[in-house]
Parts: C-alpha cells; sequence; structure tokens
C-alpha cells in the first residue's frame, strides 16, 4: 500500500495548536470538557438520589440503570436515520437543552416533595435518549467542524477531556453528594448542558449543509448494512462488539473473585479499577506520537496488544489481598493505556473510513452494534461464573478481549500508514464483496 507523504508527519506539529488555533472548535471542545464532567457526576448522584433520598434498594437502583443504558439499544438507528439529512449543530443544543431541563426536575421536584421513583426513571430514560441524539450528531458534526487533517488532534482532545472526566469524575461526584446531597448534585449537570449549549452556539462559522449519499437504501438498518460492508467499519465494530461483551462477563466476575474470594476490600478493588482511568488518559495523550512513529495501522496493533493482552495476567494471579490488588492495578494501568490509545485512532478511522454522506447513520449502526450485546455478556458471565466459578469467568472474559483483537491486525488494516489510506480499503470493499463465496459481514 502507497504511503501517504503528508499524512502523519505534517500535520501532526501543526495538530499539537489545534485548540489555540481554531476558535469553533475551542468554545466546542470547552463546553463539551464541561459537559462530560456533569454526566459523570449525574452517573453516581442519579441512582444516590434512588437510594439515599428515596430509600429504595437495589431494585431502584436497577430500574434507574436500565433505564438510563436502554436508549442506547432501542435508539440508535432511529436517530440516525432522521440525523443524516439534517444540521447536527441544532440537533446538539436541543439535545442539551433537553437533558438540562429534565435534571432540573429532580432538584425540583425534592424540593416540593414530588420526587419519586417513576419519576426519576422518566428522567433518566429522557436523558439516556438525548445523550443518543447528541453523540450520534456530534461523531458526524465534528467532521464539518474540523479540516480532515484535524481529525486526529480534535478527537485526542474530546477522548482526553472524557478521560480526565472518568478518573475525577466519581471522587468529585461523591464529594457533592456529601456536600450538597445527591439532588443537589444533580444541579451540576444541568448547568454543565447549559455550557456545551454556549460552546455550540459560539461557532463563527455556520454549519455546511449534511452531504447525504443519495445511493443509500432507506430504512432502519441501512446504518447496520453499511457499517457491515464496509472493511474499516466491520473490523472495528467486531472487534468493540466482542470487547463489550467480554468486558461485561469480566467485570461480572471479577469482583466476586477479588472481593468475595481473595480477600481484596472494597476500597482496594475501588482502587485497583482506578488505574485504568489513569492509564487511559496517558494512552490517549500518547496516541498521535505513536501512529506518527509506527503508522496509523501498527499503532492501533500495539494499542490493542496492551488493551486486550494485558488482561490474559489477570485469572493467573496467585495473590491474595492488597497484594492481589496491586497486581490487578498494574495489569489495569498497562490495559488502559492501551484502551485510551485505541480510542482515539478508532474514531478517527471510523469518521475517515465511512463517506461523509453516511456518517449519522454508520455511527447510530455501529452503537446499536456494539452496545447490543451488553445485556447478553452480563447474563452470560453470571452463567458462567454461577456453573464454572467466578475466576473461570474472569479467564474467559480475558480470552475474549483477546480475540476480539484479531479483527484489527489484519495485513489490510495493520499496514494503514494514515486515516486517509483506509479509504483504498472501502473502496475496494465492492469487487471483493462480490467475489464468489465471500460474505459481506465475513472476516477473512
Amino acid at each position: 500500500m502507497a504511503t501517504s507523504t503528508t499524512g502523519i508527519a505534517g500535520p501532526v506539529a501543526k495538530q499539537r495548536g489545534l485548540i489555540f488555533r481554531h476558535h469553533d472548535f475551542r468554545w466546542f471542545w470547552g463546553g463539551q470538557a464541561i459537559s462530560v464532567v456533569g454526566t459523570r457526576v449525574t452517573a453516581i448522584a442519579l441512582p444516590l438520589v434512588a437510594a439515599l433520598t428515596l430509600g429504595t434498594g437495589a431494585g431502584g437502583v436497577s430500574v434507574i440503570a436500565t433505564a438510563s443504558f436502554l436508549p442506547n439499544v432501542l435508539l440508535p438507528l432511529f436517530v440516525g436515520n432522521w440525523l443524516e439529512s439534517r444540521r447536527r449543530r441544532r440537533i446538539m443544543v436541543y439535545a442539551d437543552l433537553l437533558r438540562a431541563a429534565l435534571l432540573a426536575l429532580v432538584p425540583l421536584a425534592w424540593a416540593l416533595d414530588r420526587l419519586s421513583l417513576p419519576l426519576l426513571a422518566v428522567v433518566a430514560f429522557g436523558v439516556g435518549s438525548a445523550s443518543v441524539a447528541f453523540e450520534v450528531g456530534s461523531f458526524a458534526y465534528v467532521p464539518s467542524l474540523v479540516d480532515e487533517e484535524d481529525l486526529p488532534a480534535a478527537n485526542q482532545a474530546l477522548q482526553g477531556s472524557a478521560t480526565v472526566a472518568q478518573v475525577a469524575g466519581p471522587g468529585f461526584a461523591g464529594l457533592l453528594v456529601q456536600v450538597a446531597g445527591p439532588a443537589g448534585a444533580i444541579v451540576v449537570d444541568s448547568v454543565s448542558y447549559l455550557a456545551s449549549v454556549f460552546g455550540l452556539t459560539a461557532a463563527r462559522q455556520p454549519e455546511p449543509p449534511p452531504e447525504v449519499d443519495t445511493t443509500m437504501r432507506a430504512g432502519l438498518l441501512e446504518g447496520v448494512r453499511q457499517t457491515l460492508g464496509n472493511p474499516i467499519l466491520r473490523a472495528l465494530t467486531t472487534h468493540a462488539a466482542i470487547f463489550n461483551m467480554s468486558g461485561q462477563i469480566l467485570t461480572v466476575n471479577l469482583v466476586v473473585w477479588l472481593v468475595k474470594e481473595r480477600q481484596l476490600s472494597p476500597g482496594g478493588y475501588g482502587l485497583a479499577l482506578s488505574a485504568g482511568g489513569v492509564g487511559a488518559f496517558c494512552g490517549t495523550m500518547m496516541a498521535l506520537r505513536l501512529a506518527r512513529r509506527l503508522g496509523y495501522g501498527r499503532a492501533f496493533a500495539s494499542a490493542l496488544m496492551l488493551s486486550c493482552g494485558a488482561p490474559l495476567l489477570l485469572a493467573t494471579f496467585p495473590f491474595h489481598g492488597y497484594a492481589l490488588g496491586a497486581a490487578v492495578a498494574c495489569v489495569q494501568l498497562v490495559s488502559g493505556t492501551g484502551l485510551g490509545n485505541a480510542n482515539v485512532l478508532s474514531v478517527t478511522l471510523r469518521q475517515v473510513g465511512a463517506p461523509r454522506g453516511t456518517l449519522a447513520r454508520t455511527s447510530a449502526g455501529y452503537r446499536a452494534l456494539i452496545y447490543g450485546v451488553i445485556p447478553f455478556g452480563s447474563a452470560l458471565g453470571g452463567v458462567i461464573g454461577q456453573l464454572a466459578g467466578s475466576r473461570t469467568g474472569v479467564a474467559v472474559g480475558t480470552i475474549g478481549f483477546a480475540v476480539s483483537a484479531i479483527p484489527m491486525v489484519r495485513r489490510q488494516i495493520r499496514t494503514l500508514r494514515d486515516p486517509k489510506d483506509a479509504r483504498q480499503l472501502v473502496e475496494q470493499a465492492p469487487a471483493a464483496a462480490s467475489e464468489p463465496g465471500e460474505a459481506v459481514a465475513r472476516e477473512s
């Protein structure tokens, strides 16, 4: 495959100053950096409102968690189909305003003594639904906001702020809940979405009209068809779906194995897992440098060696207590570094590998497929842990991680020097798919 002469090496030096030189992206990123922290606060505070303010048990907390997650399974295909022919920034502003208004109902209802579990469930589902619209729209909006050569830097900045929120958000949320109470903490997220609105509306340049692919068929499943028919998106989706399902198998069993069977304290368990967030931030910041040195495909493969390979050690550890916690923290740090790196590279590959006229639908198809497997992973993890033991469940989950890397280390993808080179794979896909005996969705 021909090597791009301008791809990684030249633009990266320019990309380092994207936030400072690009007015519109700077405001967009600033609003997002604030809103993702608020989102992490609500992820902690909303279940606490049910548990502490309403006095519900595990069942009530489960209702809130289910209502928050359900839109990710039910709505992406509808949203992607609807957004494809519409300007995304306006929809994103409406989604932020809706999230802010819904969350504001919680402290208001608490003040009026009208707070109830059904109300919290409605708020959780509504916020989750608006979040699906915002995130699908954002994926398609960023390539119209910045030049294509700036996409890696834009995604690095957005992933970096999200990772910081992931690491610092739970601690900040806990402190806020302690000071202001669960309902009061929800106010922070409501206000944070207004900061996102401000960042979106501060753009000087009008959003260009969306590029619509007139050859695409109508129908909700078109996004899935486009995703599975595109060799880059198919490999990324297969990897992410197997990774997510394996992650659920691991998560369900890891807490039982570490805390109940190997005497690691809950505090030690939390600290061990938090090392993954630290690693993810480091990996996010290293992503473009690694891509410049190794090439895009090899950088991705190297990241997957860490994120999907390091966890294989977990089930082999013979330790107990804090020694086991320290060993798990080391694995989480290494794995998180690879994951943070891969997340930056993945988003850019998806944005460049999909034609502009299909960004919303393919993003929705990708999202539906990788989130849709999560309930199956949770159920399978429970069955494995129950029948074969939690340590076996941990082993199965980590083996699934390793298997998930296979679609992304094929030579076609591994030898990509620049994300733009992915277009050659996409252009060759129709001819390859038409060869006898080859199915569109099969990895070969």
